[in-house]
């Protein structure tokens, strides 16, 4: 029996990424979202698509969470996207009714599902979508670092000018501009980064892996942008539902673990079968562990606001 994803949000992320979780055929899907019409046409455009590209899943177009039953995970992208000059903060309070009211009624239908969250200001949603459902830690995972991550090794390629598979690099803490590019751990090809990249140029690397959402922002205008993060979700349920145990950067809930507690920021985790299987916790420079901690400290103020 294949497995089946809700996809809450049939915008440019949630279609986006319907349309790769039916490519690599990892699931059936249920995509929902409450405009009438637009789910169910987005869905059937991706269902008649089966023939030309070979795939038999299936794809429905909702607006009926009884729809979404018996899914094995949720993926919440449904909210207000960033507007040019605007933090992902500003879009706090907005998105915290959206989350709060889906994940309601997808954790009713779907009580055994893994939820990873993608609405921004991804950690105050991710920790609102984990007090609203009441599951547990390892089946609740916000989507950031390995998006951030992909940006960081993506303008690290540029640079010197290699494959972006030779990249290895982490991002860590808060989705935002306080998150943590990690040089201790960035290698090429196995070569510490530092060894190629002059100071400066890392710097400035950073600088833009920080600001990566923001200048999609400002050039597209009127959006944010769909197809990395995509990406980066279906990375993150391949390795569920395949239970590959890969160590991915993610947003997951700490207790005690890099010093934090009781947030979500991310950090390496192994996910599996189960989800979250385990919190990787590596050794960081101070000046980096001061930086997670200040990111933390971004986070928490969010969470306060909107006491969750």
């Amino acid at each position: 029996m294949r497995k089946k994803v809700t996809v809450i949000g049939a915008g440019n992320v949630g279609a986006t990424l319907a349309h790769r979780i039916v490519d690599k055929q990892l699931a059936d899907v249920a995509l929902i979202d409450i405009l009438e019409g637009v789910p169910q046409g987005k869905g059937l455009d991706l269902l008649e698509a089966g023939p030309i590209e070979g795939y038999d899943v299936k794809i429905k177009g909702t607006n009926d969470y009884a729809d979404t039953a018996n899914s094995d995970v949720v993926v919440m992208t449904a909210g207000f996207p960033r507007k040019p000059g605007m933090s992902r903060d500003d879009l706090l309070k907005a998105n915290y009714a959206v989350v709060k009211a889906a994940i309601e009624q997808a954790a009713k239908y779907s009580p055994n599902a893994i939820l990873i969250v993608v609405t921004n200001p991804l950690d105050a949603m991710v920790q609102t979508a984990y007090r609203v459902s009441g599951f547990p830690k390892n089946r609740v995972i916000g989507m950031a670092g390995v998006l951030d991550s992909a940006r960081y090794r993506t303008f690290l390629a540029e640079a010197l000018n290699v494959s972006v598979q030779d990249v290895e690099g982490l991002v860590l803490g808060g989705h935002g501009d306080t998150m943590v590019p990690v040089p201790s751990y960035t290698t090429i090809a196995g070569v510490p980064v530092a060894q190629l990249l002059p100071k400066e140029t890392l710097d400035k690397i950073i600088d833009r892996t920080r600001k990566g959402g923001a200048e999609i922002v400002n050039l597209l205008k009127t959006g944010s942008a769909f197809y990395a993060p995509s990406a980066a979700v279906v990375q993150m349920i391949d390795a569920i539902f395949n239970d590959r145990k890969k160590v991915l950067p993610c947003a997951a809930f700490l207790e005690g673990e890099y010093g934090i507690n009781g947030l979500f920021v991310g950090v390496p985790v192994k996910l599996g079968a189960n989800g979250i299987e385990e919190i990787v916790q590596i050794k960081l420079t101070p000046e980096e562990q001061a930086e997670l901690e200040k990111s933390a400290a971004a986070v928490k103020e969010l969470v306060e606001i909107i006491g969750v």
